[in-house]
Order: C-alpha cells, then structure tokens, then sequence
C-alpha cells in the first residue's frame, strides 16, 4: 500500500493520540527516556486486520523491550517529505521506505550510520555503503489482476492498450508513492528508454482512470471487478490475497519478451537526531533478528533480507513459485535518485497528470 494519507496507528491494541504524543516528546531530554519509538514507513506491512509482519514484530518487540511502538504510514516519497521537513524538530526515530527513497533520504542527511545486528547478513546490493540504511524486507515490484474477469491475466504492457480494458486499468502516483514510481522504473527498462517509456504511458492514459496516491487501495478494487489492472507489489499483493480470492499477482513482459522484474525491497533507517535514537536501535536490530526474519515469509508473505535465513514455510514456497520465470534486473538506484525529479516531469507532461 502507498497512500499520502497519513494514518497514525499504534501497533498493539488501542488507539493513540499519535500528534499529542509526538508534540509531547519533542526530541527533549526527558524524551530520549521515554519507552517509546516512532516509525516511519512506507506502507505495506501492516495487515488490514492486524495480521501482518509488523503487528507481529511490534507486539513481540513490546513484549520483549517494554518499548511501544508509534506506528505512522504513508507513500515513500511522502515519508521523507514529512521527514524533511520536520528536520529542525525531529519525530520520528526509524524510517522505512522503498527506493529510490530510502536513497534520496540519505542524500538528503535524514539518517545517521547504524548497522543493525544482523545486517552484515544482507546482501551489499541491498544496504548503503555508509551503513545509513539497510534492507528489512525483500520484495518484487508486481502488477495485479482480477482472476474472476480475466480467466489469464495479460501478458504484455500492450495488451493494457485494448479497448476492454477502458477505465479498468490504474497505477499510482509516481513520486508519491513507491510502487507508482516502480512503474516508470520497469516502462523505461522494457521500453529501452525514458522516451519510449513515456510515449507506452500516455498511450495508456486513455484506459487509466487517473491517478492514485494508495496503491494498497487498488487491491480491493481490483478484487471487486472494478478495476481489471492495477500495480502493486509481490509481499503486500500475496498477504492481500489471504482475504481478496480474485486477486491475482503477475509480471507485464515487453512484446514477445520474458515478463520482468525488480526487488523493490523495504529499506530501513535510523533517522538523524532522533528523539528515541536508542530506541531506534534496538527495533532494527529486533528486525533483523533471526525470529523476525523467519516471519517475513510465513507471517508478512515477503522474502526475508538475510542471505542466511531459510525459509521453507508454505508462504516461502509458494513465492517461489510465483517468481519462477520471471527475469529479475538490477535498476542503477544511484542514477535513479540522482534524476528522478526528471523523469517525474517526464511523465506528467506525457500523461498530462
């Protein structure tokens, strides 16, 4: 799920008042001492019913720590906004998001160097060299389909132009939401170019029914019939499909090529001059431990991000099936970060957005 809307929400039972909380710690001194910790984060991998990777994590780091956990969600990009411009009053203390914005928000001196136990684990391609961030959980950027409406799903980004699927197709907001601009990362390389990529986009426009600043609220739509295609990705669209049974997972190919895709992985920091910094600590070391790590796939429905970690619950195995064929490419995330603001101008001009 990416939404700009953001949603306070307390990982354990009950509800807060997140803003007077926050108002209240206001990076003093009293605060650093406070068994609390905020995050951040792209969402995702909170479930809808309280059953998904971070209620576990959350309650069983409470239970562990006596720390609560302040739990704020929204797109990607809109995290780090929020983080940017709270930088002189600093509230949150963990911040997770997708790339290129976990990129962007080192770039832009949002996080401080901490490696988590356990991150010496993750593969180097998936944490920052400066060991301001590191990957919790791995993920593949996906499309979703209604199995009801569609008896197969579309096999290639040119089917998406047909006349059935007029008003029955929506992606989200690039540069809002993660997946959204997943979007324009995997057009640009099936297409073979930023140029290409927008002209597929705009043709597409006229069976778009415009943008979305949730991509996790695309799901129920599409469960219901009233969308045929949506974007997503493959740990928040399998763990949807628990309780969505239309819902189905597959990968855009370019003409008569191989489907592909990309990790789009969950990617976590400490964030600079944070309130609870210890705190902060202590909920990423707790998220990479082993425990943690072993849930992603049997209780989150993700691939874990430590290379030592194997999982062979149902949920792992199924994965695996789903990613068989599929080729993975590795995006440039440096050159990604460094012009994305190009190829969002790009795509508004193209699609008029």
């Amino acid at each position: 799920m990416r939404t700009n809307i953001l949603k306070p929400a307390t990982a354990v039972a009950g509800s807060l008042a997140l803003a007077a909380t926050l108002t209240a710690c206001g990076g003093t001194s009293s605060a650093s001492d406070e068994k609390v910790v905020t995050v951040y984060s792209a969402d995702g991998l909170k479930g809808e019913n309280g059953e998904g990777w971070y209620d576990k994590v959350f309650e069983d780091f409470e239970k562990k720590t006596g720390i609560k956990v302040e739990y704020v969600e929204g797109g990607s990009g809109e995290m780090v906004q929020r983080t940017v411009r709270e930088k002189s009053n600093t509230q949150a203390d963990v911040l997770v998001t997708l790339p290129p914005f976990i990129q962007q928000a080192g770039s832009k001196g949002l996080l401080q160097t901490y490696e988590p136990a356990g991150s010496d684990q993750v593969a180097t391609a998936d944490k920052a060299g400066d060991g301001t961030w590191t990957s919790v959980v791995n993920n593949y950027f996906g499309f979703i389909y209604n199995k009801k409406e569609l008896k197969t799903p579309p096999r290639t980004w040119e089917e998406l132009l047909d006349g059935s699927y007029k008003e029955k197709v929506q992606y989200s907001t690039p540069g809002v939401a993660g997946d959204g601009t997943a979007v324009l990362i995997k057009a640009m390389h099936d297409f073979g170019g930023q140029k290409p990529a927008m002209d597929y986009l705009m043709k597409l426009q006229t069976n778009n029914v415009g943008p979305s600043a949730s991509t996790g609220k695309l799901a129920p739509k599409v469960d219901k019939g009233e969308l045929y295609v949506a974007n997503g990705d493959v740990q928040m669209n399998f763990a949807q499909a628990k309780d969505m049974p239309n819902l189905g997972i597959w990968f855009p190919a370019k003409g008569d090529g191989k489907p592909t895709t990309f990790a789009l992985p969950y990617a976590a920091g400490l964030v600079d001059n944070a309130p609870h910094s210890a705190n902060g600590k202590k909920l990423l070391d707790f998220m990479l431990s082993e425990q943690a790590q072993q849930d992603v796939s049997a209780v989150g429905g993700g691939f874990s991000a430590r290379e030592d970690i194997e999982a062979t619950d149902a949920n792992a195995v199924e994965l695996a099936g789903l990613m068989k064929g599929v080729e993975i490419f590795e995006p440039d995330w440096s050159a990604i970060s460094t012009g994305l603001d190009q190829y969002i101008d790009a795509w508004k001009s193209a699609t008029g957005s």
